[in-house]
């Protein structure tokens, strides 16, 4: 192979960011404890085995990083999210320290105060007592504000009435909770002196100390799933049961003895929409996850595809490596420029995470919740499709379990709808495009929000983030027609997604109130389509802003032309929409085709060093196929078939 023209690792410096000591801590940690992947266990010996490697974690102090330091803690969110990312080599652990220190953990600490600090969070810390985020319902999933769950205030006994009123109020799919929890996080609707003041958040116990299910509280499990079987997922009922008034978490709505309800908030929907604000964290992980399981999916592929031979060349005596195949570089290395598309994305959401969490405003706020729900379902379905492609791109090979993308597939699948349905949350990022933030929070649901868009919408403007002034440098400065110049991919990006919004919003003007849910409805693929590219434009902005402040130019250098191989490719993909608004030639079109062939080529020689410089832990590489096991038996074969040639 030829030499790298890059300084791998000063590029693995600059990807491991601004959190690197956290990453280089966690591959300590996995050197020191066994958090290998258990897959081949039956379920209830992986939903055990998981459990202790839950618990050996919480030893070497990293699931700390997310708790206030009043409590022992790091009070570093964005480090938290970081070490949950670092775990894609074993998703089970990974999803149920989610559920453990970000769900759970992380719900206490946003939404309680300081007595529930006080009292819960060491223990969960810990893992002296595993606890479970019950939001979800039967029948409500992405509707959160209308679950049917109620907590009644009883002023007699100065306690809250837990209570599912019907089988589509059972909470569903709740990890945690069909083994290990022993206390939840239940949101439910509360209601005190008659009223409803909507959803709220309550510390509900599940079982006691001998694992005893508490009275009124019936769990289902919800049995073995396609993937993350250390997990214990279940569905849970409540029966009347009864918590004091202290175990409601009230940073945002508070009941006193007497039954009086008082908030900070006084906006009934302005106050459910900063308290799901606050548990963004979960949403932010799912997503680095994602992004970093798509990245050992491509290691073991390009690993493999650099050993793995096939068909005579004419001009020499052996079998060509299949990655020298222009098709095989077309499947695998585009997706490996957009890992590093979305690992520059997704470092720039946890700084602002960070930011947020140490005082940002509320239009900070919003953005970031805006931006963390595009990213999630675009690094979630770029998981999958990039799993699927590397699966294929190894044949049989990729389909044993031994060689992980099997497992890698089947775990990550339900990331595309848990933290939010991806259509739903594409939604979410249209609205934030299309309202203006200020006080509107009542009523703008699905169905509300056509109206306000009418009302409200005053154009389409792209707006940029002070950290990423640089490309608006680089737009303001170019005056090329050049598909290589990186100020000319900056400007069809924008002008599509100006465009795309512009007409978004002439549409939506149409409604009134007796035509709002038509008028969303028929608009629904444009609503989407506008989400999407916006948060292409947000990656691609990612992504030149790494290239700028990489000092290393030969680094800089490599990223400039995966950055290139992004923009195209998504160009590429996009190319009928380009070609039917005469953004793009037919001409241009061809040309694009051709610069990504030629980038894909300029590239093969380093995908395998570009990948690993991730620096995705070694104990989470195990395939065959990609250590040196499967390379050493084809050289085997290979020698057996030169010595015995066909006659």
């Amino acid at each position: 192979m030829t030499n790298p023209a890059f300084d791998a690792s000063e590029l693995r410096t600059l990807l491991d960011g601004r959190w690197a000591s956290v990453r280089e801590t966690v591959r300590a940690a996995l050197r020191e404890s066994d958090l290998g992947d258990a897959d081949g266990l039956d379920t209830e010996s992986h939903r055990a085995r998981t459990l202790e490697q839950l618990r050996l974690l919480a030893k070497s102090g990293v699931p700390e990083l997310g708790f206030p330091s009043a409590q022992g803690g790091g009070n570093d969110q964005g480090g938290s999210v970081v070490s949950l990312e670092m775990l894609c080599g074993n998703l089970s652990l990974m999803v149920k320290s989610g559920v453990q220190w970000g769900l759970f953990g992380g719900a206490v600490v946003a939404l309680g105060t300081e007595r529930h600090h006080e009292r819960y969070l060491r223990d969960i810390m810990s893992v002296e007592l595993p606890g479970c985020f019950a939001m979800t319902e039967t029948g409500h999933g992405s509707d959160v504000q209308s679950l049917r769950t109620t907590a009644t205030y009883d002023a007699a006994t100065q306690e809250f009435v837990v209570h599912t009123p019907h089988e589509a109020a059972r909470k569903e799919y709740i990890g945690n909770a069909a083994r290990d929890g022993r206390m939840a996080v239940v949101f439910a609707q509360l209601i005190t002196e008659g009223e409803s003041h909507g959803v709220h958040a309550l510390m509900v116990p599940l079982r006691d100390e001998a694992g005893n299910t508490c009275e009124g509280v019936r769990i289902e499990d919800c049995g073995r799933k396609a993937g993350l079987n250390g997990v214990d997922n279940g569905r849970i009922y409540f029966d009347q049961v009864r918590v004091p008034r202290a175990n409601l978490l009230n940073r945002y709505g508070d009941v006193a003895a007497d039954g009086t309800y008082s908030s900070p908030i006084d906006s009934q929907g302005k106050r459910f929409f900063t308290m799901l604000g606050t548990l963004i964290r979960g949403r932010i992980s799912v997503a680095g996850t994602s992004g970093a399981a798509a990245k050992l999916a491509l290691e073991i592929a390009l690993r493999y595809g650099e050993t793995r031979r096939q068909f005579d060349r004419p001009d020499a005596d052996h079998e060509v490596v299949v990655l020298d195949y222009l098709a095989h570089q077309r499947k695998l290395l585009p997706a490996l420029a957009k890992s590093f598309a979305l690992h520059f994305a997704q470092e720039e959401l946890v700084q602002a995470l960070d930011e947020v969490q140490r005082g940002g405003d509320e239009r900070a706020q919003r953005e970031l919740e805006s931006r963390a729900a595009g990213l999630k379902a675009v690094t979630t379905w770029h998981a999958t499709h990039t799993i699927q492609t590397c699966r294929e791109a190894c044949g049989g090979a990729g389909y044993l379990t031994e060689n992980q993308l099997a497992g890698l597939k089947a775990d990550t699948d339900v990331f595309t709808t848990f933290e939010g349905d991806n259509t739903v949350l594409l939604q979410l990022v249209a609205k934030g495009l299309l309202t203006n933030y200020k006080d509107q929070f009542d009523g703008i649901g699905t169905l509300g929000l056509a109206k306000f868009v009418a009302d409200q919408f005053v154009g389409a403007v792209i707006e940029r983030s002070a950290a990423n002034s640089i490309v608006q440098r680089i737009i303001d400065a170019s005056n090329k027609d050049d598909i290589l110049d990186r100020g000319w991919q900056l400007k069809i990006f924008d002008d599509r997604e100006e465009h795309v919004l512009d007409g978004l919003g002439r549409r939506l003007r149409k409604a009134n109130k007796d035509n709002a849910f038509e008028v969303f409805n028929n608009a629904q693929d444009h609503v989407l389509r506008a989400a999407r590219v916006h948060i292409d434009r947000l990656v691609l902005d990612a992504f030149v802003a790494a290239v700028d402040r990489c000092e290393d130019p030969r680094n800089a250098e490599i990223l400039d032309k995966l950055c290139d191989l992004y923009a195209l490719s998504i160009i590429e993909e996009d190319k009928a929409w380009f070609l039917e608004h005469e953004r793009i030639s037919p001409r241009r079109a061809k040309s694009i085709t051709q610069a990504i062939n030629k980038l894909c080529g300029e590239l093969r020689p380093h995908a395998v060093d570009l990948v690993e410089a991730f620096g995705l832990p070694r104990q989470w590489l195990t395939a065959p196929i990609a250590t040196g096991a499967e390379s050493s038996r084809q050289d085997t074969m290979i020698a057996h078939d030169k010595a015995n040639p066909l006659p």
